[in-house]
């Protein structure tokens, strides 16, 4: 089973802290992904997450899935484009990965069976989840968007998460905004949709 990089960012986000070691930017810093023809300006106040915490966030994500999974998550092709955060709560990461279709629908289908890996991992963990999804446009692009809102102990929202991902040359694009608050949801939610694709 191929699974995105963004699958493993969001599981991982809840569990393990996104301490990052480089300094904010002063000045807005405006990231472009030449392979997909993507522009986002990271919102100041953000510091960009360096790569060794993202491999390593990788790795206990991809040991917290394949408790639930049984076989071998490959994350060998998946590439790590921007990520950024506030703090442990607050943050965004992207992801690009080749990807072709052996038949139609084959695309939605693997959504779907990573949506329910998703659900399947925070239950797995004792973690109370809701989750939705639906369509939105960005940049006169379709995206899917599957929402999450992790709950803790007393009930009580804890973090929002929302990951977007669709097909885009050749790639299948991912990105993924975690908040809990309405602040940082707005800056985030902000930067994304007013980035460009071309």
């Amino acid at each position: 089973m191929k699974l995105k990089s963004i699958c493993l960012s969001l599981f991982t986000s809840i569990l393990f802290a996104c301490n990052s070691s480089t300094p904010k930017a002063e000045e807005p810093l405006v990231y472009t992904s030449q392979e997909i023809g993507w522009t986002i300006k990271i919102p100041k106040g953000y510091n960009l997450t360096n790569q060794a915490k993202l491999d390593a966030d990788d790795k206990k994500g991809k040991e917290a899935i394949e408790k639930v999974y049984n076989g071998e998550i490959k994350t060998e092709s998946l590439t790590h484009l921007v990520s950024f955060n506030r703090n442990q709560f607050n943050g965004f990461n992207s992801t690009l990965e080749r990807y072709q279709e052996k038949k139609a629908g084959e695309y939605d289908a693997n959504n779907i069976l990573i949506k329910k890996l998703l659900f399947d991992t925070y239950h797995k963990q004792g973690i109370k989840i809701d989750t939705s999804s639906k369509k939105v446009e960005i940049s006169g692009q379709p995206f899917n968007a599957f929402y999450i809102k992790v709950f803790g102990p007393n009930g009580a929202v804890i973090l929002n998460q929302i990951m977007f991902n669709r097909m885009i040359k050749g790639y299948d694009f991912g990105a993924n905004i975690n908040y809990n608050s309405e602040d940082d949801k707005k800056l985030l939610l902000d930067a994304f949709m007013n980035s460009k694709f071309n």
